[in-house]
């Protein structure tokens, strides 16, 4: 298949407020995920989550850094220490720049998982990824976490908690609610990392997301970084639609 190369930043927004936000590439093939990527203007980050990298498999990672973009992998790797080790080292060495594991696998496979990541990137002559602990998936609302998961904190006190493990064990961020982002923002400065899904532009439908927030809302709480998907990927124009969320950014209000 012809790659196509990217096009430039489109001056209606900062490559600033670009680099801020990961469209998700949820639910499409490998040629939808490419020609996508390379139709919307100033588009520099990407996320690649399970659906599209079983279909895919790994040389989707490359695929796409070939069109000039950045890649988070979205696996959400969570097993033994030994196994979480050896995907994150095979996923740095693939070129990806952030990687997810999920923070309830525990210090020690955290740990494990950090040192793998430095040495799969610098076999490849990479630069060194950032590894991002999963909190609670923005799909969960308290009373069935409880319910179902029988865990006994609620929300606001397993999130912290999940990513005070991540930062002790050498992670370099953490994936959560935009809703969370000030309180852990508060006790972990820059440069940990805060990415946020569960993000909706005005007039967007909330969808699967149960804590959401507005672009310039998320920011402005703390987030590094947005993860935004079928706002942009489902819109009848996604250069407009990604070219909109830029420009909240740019002006710092939705």
């Amino acid at each position: 298949m012809r790659v196509v190369r990217r096009r430039c930043v489109a001056s209606s927004f900062s490559a600033e407020s670009a680099e801020r936000i990961i469209v998700a590439l949820d639910g499409m093939s490998p040629d939808q995920a490419s020609v996508f990527s390379a139709q919307v203007n100033g588009l520099r980050w990407v996320k690649v989550g399970l659906e599209l990298f079983v279909q895919a498999g790994p040389g989707v990672v490359a695929q796409l850094r070939d069109q000039g973009l950045r890649v988070f992998l979205d696996l959400k790797f969570h097993d033994i220490p030994a196994t979480m080790a050896g995907a994150c080292r095979r996923a740095a060495a693939l070129g990806a720049e952030l990687i997810t594991v999920h923070a309830c696998a525990g210090s020690e496979a955290l740990q494990a998982a950090q040192a793998a990541a430095i040495e799969g990137a610098q076999s490849a002559g990479l630069a060194t990824p950032t590894l991002l602990a999963v909190t609670v998936l923005t799909s969960w609302e308290e009373q069935r976490l409880q319910r179902e998961l029988a865990i006994e904190q609620g929300i606001d006190e397993r999130v912290p908690a999940l990513a005070q493990l991540s930062a002790t064990a050498g992670i370099g961020g953490c994936v959560c609610s935009p809703l969370e982002a000030a309180a852990l923002r508060a006790h972990h400065p820059e440069p940990f990392a805060l990415v946020t899904p569960g993000i909706r532009p005005k007039g967007s439908e909330v969808g699967d997301q149960a804590r959401v927030m507005g672009p310039a809302e998320a920011i402005s709480a703390g987030a590094s970084q947005l993860v935004i998907g079928r706002p942009i990927t489902k819109a009848e124009d996604p250069s407009v639609a990604f070219a909109a969320c830029c420009e909240e950014l740019s002006l710092g209000s939705c």
